[in-house]
C-alpha cells in the first residue's frame, strides 16, 4: 500500500512520490524545520519531531534506507538566540552549541533517528546572500535606507496559497488586504513585506556578516530556503513542520524559493497540530509547559512520553495529561512482556520468509495519513491472538520479526531484557503511601513533590483509579 498523507497545500490526502528504485540518485527528499537553539525544547515541540520521526521510519521501510534523504535544520542566529547570548554575556556559538547538544540528547532519549543532515544557519550565510542577490535582480526584493533587504510580497501572485491568508482576511498590509497602510519603522514599502537581510544594529553585537548591502544577518525565513536548496535542490518531495510554522514561515519560504528558483518549492506539505496540556495551551504562566527533563524528574521514562505523543492523530489537537504518561508506561510494560514471550517461545527457531505478514493493520494505519492512534489500537488488537503461548516456535519467530518492524516504525524501544522482580524498600513504600494519601486528599502540590522524591530514589509510581503500582525507573 502506498503512503498517503494529507497535503496542507491542496487540502487533500495524496500519495507521496515514490523514488525510482533503479536510479541510485533518485531519493525521496524530506525537510522539516528544526528548533531555534536558545532554550530547551518543550513537549509541544517534540510532538512535531516525534511525528516526523515516525514518518521518516515509515519512508525507510517503504522505500529503503538509502532512498530517503532527511534534513532538519538548526536555527542558530535570530532575535532569540542573540538576545539570550547578550543577556548571559556569552558568545552566540556558546549559547547555541549548549542548546543544540541538549536538543540532540533529548531526541536520542526519545529514540528519534538523527537526520541525514542537520545544517546550521550560520554555516550557510553565503547561500543566503546568493539567494537574496537573485531576488534583488529579479525585482522580488528591495533594499531599505538602513541597508536591510525585504521581500516584496506583491511581486508573488501566489502568496497566501498555503495558509489561505487572503481568504481569512488577515490584516497583512495593503498588498494583501487592499487597504492603505503606513510604512513602518523598518522602512518597509508595505506592511506585509518581510526581512531577507537585517542591517546590523548595536544590540546584535558581533553577530554580523558582510553582504553587498552592508554588515548584517539573515532573516529567519531565508535560512530554511537556502539550506534546503543547498542540500536537497530547488524542489523537494516533502516539507513538514508544526502548524504554527504554516504562516508566515512556510508561506514566506514558498514565495522566496519559487521566485528565486523558478520552480515549485515542495511537492507535498504536512503540518501537525498543536499540543494542549490539561485542556489549555502550554504557557509558563499556567505552569503547564513541560520539558523532557521535567517529566523524567516526575518518574516517567522518555519512551512513555514518546508513546503518549503518538496516542493522538498528528492532524488533531492532542490533550496531554500526566495520566497519559501513566497509561503509556502501562502499555509499554505489556509490549515488553509480549516481546519477551515471543523471544522465549521462538528460541533458536528461524522465521520462514514465506510466512504471512503480521501486524498488517498497524502498517496500514500508518500508511493511511500517519494514523498513529489507529496503529497503536491495531497493535494491541493483534497481540490478543495469537499470543506467544498459542503458536509454534517458527510462527513465534515470524511474529517477532513483524512485531519488531512495527516497533521500529513507531520508534518504541521495548527490547530490553525482562528484569527480575525487585523487592521494594520499606522507605519507598512509605513515600508512595504518603503520596497516594496526598493525591486522594487533592493536595496535588504535596503529591507532586513526593513523586519527585520517588523518582530521585529511582522509582516510578503508576496510578490507576483505585490503586497504584511501583516500578524501578528505567533509564
Amino acid at each position: 500500500m502506498p503512503i498517503r498523507l494529507f497535503d496542507s497545500l491542496t487540502r487533500e490526502v495524496r500519495e507521496l512520490r515514490r523514488p525510482d528504485p533503479s536510479d541510485p540518485k533518485d531519493v525521496f527528499s524530506f525537510y522539516n524545520c528544526g528548533p531555534t537553539v536558545y532554550a530547551p525544547a518543550h513537549i509541544g515541540n517534540f510532538r512535531t519531531f516525534v511525528v516526523n520521526d515516525v514518518l521518516r521510519r515509515l519512508l525507510e521501510l517503504e522505500y529503503g534506507p538509502d532512498k530517503v534523504k532527511h534534513v532538519r535544520n538548526l536555527t542558530d542566529v535570530d532575535d532569540k538566540t542573540i538576545k539570550r547570548a547578550r543577556d548571559e554575556g556569552r558568545s552566540l556559538s556558546e549559547v547555541t552549541q549548549q542548546w543544540t547538544k541538549k536538543f540532540e540528547d533529548d531526541c536520542k532519549a526519545l529514540n528519534c533517528l538523527p537526520p541525514h543532515d542537520s545544517p546550521k544557519a550560520t554555516a550557510h550565510i553565503r547561500e543566503q546572500v546568493d539567494m537574496i542577490g537573485v531576488l534583488m535582480k529579479k525585482g522580488n526584493a528591495y533594499r531599505a535606507a538602513d541597508g536591510s533587504v525585504y521581500f516584496k510580497v506583491s511581486s508573488f501572485d501566489n502568496y497566501g496559497r498555503l495558509s489561505r491568508v487572503k481568504e481569512r482576511e488577515l490584516q497583512l498590509g495593503s498588498a494583501l488586504a487592499g487597504k492603505p497602510q503606513a510604512v513602518d519603522a523598518d522602512e518597509k514599502e508595505d506592511g506585509s513585506d518581510f526581512a531577507l537581510w537585517k542591517a546590523h544594529k548595536p544590540d546584535d553585537g558581533a553577530n554580523a556578516w558582510d553582504s553587498p548591502w552592508g554588515r548584517g544577518r539573515p532573516g529567519w525565513h531565508i535560512e530554511c530556503s537556502a539550506m534546503s536548496k543547498a542540500i536537497l535542490g530547488d524542489t523537494i518531495d516533502l516539507h513538514t513542520g508544526g502548524e504554527d510554522l504554516l504562516f508566515p514561515h512556510h508561506e514566506n519560504e514558498i514565495a522566496q524559493s519559487e521566485c528565486c528558483n523558478g520552480v515549485p518549492f515542495a511537492r507535498h506539505w504536512y503540518h501537525s497540530k498543536h499540543l494542549l496540556v490539561d485542556g489549555a495551551k502550554m504557557s509558563k504562566s499556567l505552569g503547564n509547559l513541560y520539558t523532557l527533563d521535567d517529566l523524567t524528574a516526575k518518574g516517567f521514562s522518555p519512551m512513555a512520553l514518546r508513546y503518549a505523543l503518538l496516542m493522538g492523530h498528528p492532524r488533531k489537537q492532542l490533550n496531554f495529561m500526566l495520566d497519559s504518561l501513566q497509561a503509556a508506561e502501562s502499555a509499554l510494560v505489556k509490549l515488553r512482556s509480549y516481546r519477551a514471550g515471543l523471544v522465549k517461545k521462538a528460541g533458536t527457531a528461524a522465521r520462514d520468509p514465506a510466512d504471512v505478514m503480521e501486524f498488517d493493520f498497524v502498517f496500514g494505519s500508518l500508511e493511511d495519513d500517519l494514523n498513529t492512534p489507529g496503529a497503536l489500537g491495531a497493535l494491541f488488537d493483534d497481540m490478543k491472538f495469537p499470543t506467544p503461548a498459542d503458536v509454534f516456535p517458527v510462527h513465534a519467530a515470524n511474529l517477532l520479526f513483524w512485531f519488531d518492524r512495527a516497533m521500529f516504525a513507531l520508534g518504541l524501544k521495548v527490547d530490553e531484557p525482562s528484569k527480575p522482580e525487585t523487592s521494594i524498600p520499606s522507605e519507598i513504600t512509605a513515600l508512595a503511601e504518603k503520596r497516594w494519601a496526598a493525591k486522594q486528599a487533592k493536595d496535588f502540590a504535596t503529591a507532586d513533590a513526593l513523586r519527585k522524591e520517588l523518582a530521585a530514589a529511582g522509582w516510578s509510581m503508576l496510578d490507576s483509579k483505585a490503586d497504584y503500582k511501583l516500578e524501578p525507573l528505567r533509564k
